[in-house]
C-alpha cells in the first residue's frame, strides 16, 4: 500500500524527486494542468460571482484516473507543482479532484526553489497548505482571458475572417509591434555630418588616431548639410593643431544582478539566437534535473521569476568560490544585494546554479550543448553578481584647431580611450567589457598615445562622413520581452507564450531576427485598437496585472476585481456592436458600383461560387433593409469597386469626400498590372501538379478580387513559369524574373547519371506509411527528376537518397555496377586543362 503520494507536473521532475525521496514515496506526474474551462462554451457563470465551470482536460483523463487510483491507497498526498500561480492552481485542482471520498486522507502543499536533495528534503519536512490567494489570482487571470477571448474574437470573425482570436495580453504585444512598424514607415530621415581628423604626434609613437569635432566657436558642433560640412573642411585646411587638455577619470561599474526570466531570455537570444520559448524549455530541463552521472540532478533554481533575491547560503557559497578561484581583491567586503522592482515576487529567488562549484567547464561533454549554453549564462551572471566592481580608466583628450587672424573660429576635437584598470566581475568568462556611458556618435574605441597639454600635433587627414538619423529598430523577440517587462505587461511565466502565440496565429513573422507584423496582424490590430482601444491600452493592461498581484497579496477580492472589469468591458463591447461601417457611405459606394456594365463571370472554387455582381446586389439589398454593414463587407465592396474603377469614375470622389481614398491602396487594393495578368494567363495553360495548380488558382482568384500579389507570390509564379519556359509560347515577352537559385546552372554530371539510371525503373514498390508520413519511391523520384530538369543539379542529400534507391532497384537498371561507380573512380581534369 502506498503511504505517501507526491504529484508534480512533469515526468522529468518526477524522476528527479523520486530519486531524492526514495521508496517510501510514490511520485506521479500530472503532465501540467488537469482541469480548465470548457472548450466549446464560456464556462463562467457571470451572475453567480463569475463562478468557473471546470472540466477535466480531454488529454488528461487517463492521467487523472491513474493518479486517483494511486491516491485511493495513500494516507497522505503531497502536492508539489512549481512555486508560482500556475503551480498553485494545479495543486488546488488536483486536491479538488482527489478530495472526493478522501476520508481521512491528508493533503500537503510542498514548495522548493531548487530540486536538490537538501532543498527537497527540507520542503517535505516542513509542508504547508495551498495558498488560496495565489489560486484566486490565477483563477482571475484565467477568467479575464476567457472573457476577452470569447467575447472579442467574434468581432474579428465578423470584420476580418473566421477562425481568428484575440488575447487580452497578446493583442497588446501585437499593438506594440504594429505601432513600431508605423513609426518606421512614417519616419523621415534627416541628414547630418560627422567631422573629424586623423592626427598623430610629431615624435614617436606616431601611430595616427581619430578625433571627433565636438565644438565650433564655443557651441556644440551640429553639422546638418553637406554645404556646411564643406565650409568647415575648407576653414580647417592648414590650421595648426595642439592638445588643449588631457583628463583622466575612473569609472566604477557595479556587477549586474543574477538573471531573472526576462534577462535570461534576452541573453540567450542575443548570445545564442534562442527564442524565448526555446530558452524556457532548456531552462526547464536544467531545473527539473539532468543526468550528469549517477542520476538526474537539478542544475539551476526555478526559472520563472522576477526577483533578484538570493538565499544567504547560496550567496555565501558564491563568495567562497570567488575568494578561492579569483582572490580576495575580487570578493567585496560586503555581499552585493540587488533591489527588486516594484511588484516582483520577493519570496522567489533569482535564477542561479544550485551548486556554484559545478562550473560550466565541469559539465562539458556531460550534458547537451544547448543546455550547457544556458547553464553557462546562468552561472556566469550569478558568479559575477557577487564579485567586486570593475574599474575603468577613461582618458579624454581635447584637441584645438587654433584660430588665425583671418580665421577666428576655434574648432575643438575630442578623442577618448578606455582601459580596464581592475577587471573585477569582468574576470568571469562571458561578461563583456562595459562601454562608457558618454560615448557619442562617431566615436571609436581606440588606443591613444601619451599626450601632454600644449603638445603640437600633425593632421594626417581631415575626415567627414554623411549620415542620416535612423528610424526606431523593429523589436526582436528579446527586446519585445524587455519592453513588455518595462511596461508591466505579462509576467515571467507568460513572456515566451505571448510571443509563441503571435507566431502561431500568423500575426507576426520573424525577419532577420526581428518581429514584423503580417498584413493579417496589422488588420487585426487596426480593428481591435480602433474599436476597443481602452481594453487593449498598454496602461490598462499593466493596471490589470497589478490588480492580479493585489489579489495574490490579499488586498483585493478576485470577484470584486472581475465585477469592476466586466462593467467596463460590457460598455466597450456595446460600442463595437453598433454598425461597424457607415451605412450611408456604403450605400453610395454600392450604388456607384452597381453602375458597372461589364462584370467578370462568376468563379467556382471548390463548392463555392464567387460573383462580384452577386455580392454587390446582396449587399445593396442588405442596406435597403436597414441592416448594418460590417467592416469586412465594406472592405470587400471597396475592393470590388477598385477592380472596376475604370467603369466607376465617381468612386474616388466619393471616397475623397469621406477622407478614405487611402482605402484604394490599403491592404493590397490596387489595380493589377497587365504583365501580371499575362503571366497568370500563361500559367493557366500549363499541365501542373495538383499543389502547383492549386497555388496558381489561388493567386488568380486573389487578382480577380482586385488584390495585387505580394513579392513572394510573384517570385513563386516566376519560378513556375521559368520551369516550364519551353512549353510557353512567347515566354521572353513575359519578362519573368529568374532568381540566382533558379537561373540555369552548370549541369551536374552525377545528378544526371542518377536520374537517367532510375528512369528505366518500371515496377515501383508500394508506398509505405510510418506514423503520419508516407514514403513513396515513385513520387519522390518524379519530384527530384522534375527539379533536375529545371535546375540541372540536385543537392547532396537528394543524390544520396537516389543512390540508395538505385541499389533497391538494381535489377531494373541496365549496367548498374558501371553506372553507379563512385565519383572518385572518374578521372578528374588536370588544373589548367581545357
Amino acid at each position: 500500500m502506498t503511504k505517501k503520494l507526491v504529484i508534480v507536473e512533469s515526468p522529468a521532475k518526477a524522476k528527479t524527486i523520486n530519486r531524492i525521496l526514495g521508496a517510501e514515496y510514490t511520485v506521479k506526474s500530472s503532465m501540467g494542468h488537469v482541469r480548465d474551462l470548457p472548450v466549446k462554451k464560456l464556462g463562467i457563470d457571470i451572475e453567480d460571482n463569475f463562478r468557473p465551470q471546470y472540466t477535466v482536460l480531454p488529454g488528461r483523463r487517463r492521467v487523472v484516473n491513474e493518479i486517483m487510483k494511486v491516491a485511493a491507497q495513500a494516507e497522505a498526498v503531497y502536492l508539489a507543482p512549481d512555486p508560482d500561480r500556475e503551480g498553485e492552481a494545479i495543486a488546488w485542482h488536483l486536491k479538488e479532484i482527489l478530495s472526493r471520498g478522501a476520508g481521512s486522507r491528508k493533503f500537503f502543499r510542498v514548495q522548493y526553489n531548487e530540486i536538490t536533495a537538501s532543498a527537497v528534503r527540507k520542503a517535505f519536512a516542513e509542508p504547508g497548505d495551498i495558498d488560496m490567494k495565489r489560486v484566486e489570482a490565477q483563477q482571475a487571470r484565467r477568467i479575464l482571458d476567457r472573457l476577452v477571448g470569447y467575447k472579442v474574437s467574434p468581432v474579428l470573425w465578423r470584420n476580418v475572417k473566421r477562425g481568428l482570436s484575440a488575447g487580452r495580453v497578446q493583442s497588446v504585444a501585437l499593438r506594440l509591434l504594429c505601432e513600431r512598424e508605423d513609426a518606421i514607415r512614417n519616419f523621415v530621415p534627416e541628414e547630418f555630418w560627422i567631422i573629424g581628423a586623423l592626427v598623430r604626434k610629431l615624435a614617436e609613437p606616431r601611430e595616427p588616431f581619430r578625433a571627433r569635432l565636438v565644438e565650433i566657436g564655443g557651441e556644440k558642433a551640429e553639422v546638418k548639410t553637406g554645404e556646411q560640412a564643406a565650409g568647415i573642411r575648407a576653414d580647417l585646411e592648414g590650421r595648426k593643431l595642439r592638445v588643449a587638455s588631457v583628463s583622466t577619470r575612473e569609472i566604477v561599474r557595479r556587477p549586474p544582478p543574477p538573471h531573472i526570466t526576462s534577462t535570461l531570455q534576452q541573453a540567450a537570444s542575443g548570445v545564442h539566437g534562442f527564442s524565448p520559448k526555446r530558452t524556457m524549455l532548456l531552462a526547464q530541463r536544467l531545473y527539473e534535473g539532468v543526468d550528469v552521472g549517477g542520476g538526474p540532478v537539478g542544475l539551476i533554481t526555478y526559472m520563472r521569476t522576477d526577483s533578484y533575491a538570493v538565499s544567504r547560503e547560496a550567496q555565501a557559497a558564491c563568495r567562497e568560490f570567488v575568494l578561492r578561484q579569483y582572490g580576495a581583491e575580487y570578493c567585496p567586503a560586503v555581499p552585493n544585494v540587488f533591489r527588486n522592482k516594484a511588484g516582483s515576487q520577493a519570496a522567489h529567488e533569482a535564477i542561479r546554479p544550485t551548486d556554484v562549484n559545478r562550473t560550466p567547464e565541469s559539465l562539458k561533454g556531460r550534458i547537451d550543448p544547448d543546455l550547457l549554453k544556458v547553464y553557462r549564462l546562468v552561472w556566469n551572471r550569478f558568479v559575477a553578481s557577487q564579485m567586486a566592481p570593475a574599474v575603468i580608466s577613461r582618458r579624454t583628450v581635447v584637441i584645438e584647431a587654433q584660430a588665425e587672424p583671418q580665421r577666428p573660429t576655434v574648432y575643438r576635437f575630442q578623442a577618448a580611450c578606455s582601459e580596464p584598470k581592475f577587471p573585477g566581475y569582468m574576470k568571469v568568462a562571458g561578461i563583456e567589457t562595459p562601454k562608457p556611458d558618454e560615448k557619442a556618435e562617431g566615436e571609436v574605441e581606440q588606443t591613444l598615445p601619451p599626450l601632454a597639454e600644449g603638445e603640437s600635433l600633425e593632421c594626417v587627414e581631415w575626415l567627414s562622413e554623411r549620415k542620416e538619423t535612423q528610424p526606431p529598430p523593429r523589436y526582436s523577440e528579446a527586446s519585445l520581452v524587455r519592453a513588455l517587462e518595462a511596461k508591466g505587461i505579462g509576467r515571467p511565466s507568460t513572456y515566451a507564450q505571448i510571443i509563441a502565440t503571435l507566431h502561431q496565429r500568423e500575426y507576426v513573422r520573424l525577419e532577420r531576427k526581428t518581429l514584423v507584423p503580417t498584413e493579417l496582424g496589422e488588420r487585426v490590430n487596426r480593428l481591435l485598437v480602433g474599436q476597443l482601444e481602452p481594453l487593449f491600452n498598454v496602461q490598462f493592461t499593466a493596471m490589470m496585472e497589478e490588480s492580479l498581484d493585489r489579489i495574490e497579496e490579499g488586498k483585493v477580492s478576485w470577484t470584486a476585481m472581475l465585477a469592476d472589469f466586466y462593467g467596463k468591458f460590457t460598455a466597450w463591447l456595446k460600442n463595437v456592436e453598433s454598425p461597424a461601417a457607415d451605412r450611408e457611405l456604403s450605400a453610395r459606394i454600392a450604388r456607384a458600383v452597381m453602375g458597372v456594365k461589364e462584370w467578370d463571370p462568376p468563379v467556382k472554387r471548390g463548392r463555392r461560387t464567387y460573383s462580384d455582381r452577386g455580392f454587390v446586389e446582396s449587399l445593396s439589398s442588405q442596406i435597403g433593409e436597414g441592416k448594418a454593414v460590417s467592416l469586412r463587407q465594406f472592405e470587400a465592396l471597396v475592393r470590388i469597386g477598385a477592380k472596376y474603377r475604370e467603369q466607376i469614375p465617381e468612386l474616388e470622389a466619393i471616397l475623397a469626400e469621406a477622407g478614405m481614398t487611402n482605402l484604394l491602396e490599403k491592404g493590397g487594393i490596387r489595380p493589377v498590372c497587365e504583365a501580371t495578368l499575362n503571366k497568370l494567363r500563361a500559367a493557366s495553360t500549363l499541365d501542373l501538379d495538383e499543389k502547383t495548380a492549386g497555388f496558381v488558382a489561388s493567386i488568380a482568384g486573389q487578382v480577380e478580387r482586385g488584390r495585387s500579389l505580394t513579392d513572394a507570390q510573384m517570385a513563386v509564379l516566376d519560378r513556375i513559369l521559368s520551369a516550364h519556359a519551353s512549353k510557353i509560347e512567347g515566354f521572353d515577352a513575359l519578362n519573368v524574373k529568374i532568381s540566382s537559385s533558379d537561373a540555369p546552372a552548370e549541369e551536374d554530371a552525377e545528378s544526371r547519371k542518377l536520374v537517367e539510371a532510375l528512369s528505366s525503373v518500371t515496377r515501383w514498390r508500394e508506398p509505405v506509411s510510418r506514423g503520419r508520413r508516407v514514403f513513396d519511391d515513385e513520387a519522390f523520384y518524379k519530384s527530384v527528376a522534375a527539379q533536375f530538369s529545371r535546375k540541372r543539379r540536385l543537392s547532396d542529400k537528394q543524390k544520396a537518397a537516389l543512390r540508395k534507391m538505385a541499389a533497391r532497384y538494381r535489377d531494373q537498371i541496365p549496367g548498374y555496377e558501371e553506372q553507379m561507380k563512385p565519383a572518385s573512380a572518374i578521372p578528374e581534369k588536370q588544373e589548367g586543362s581545357v
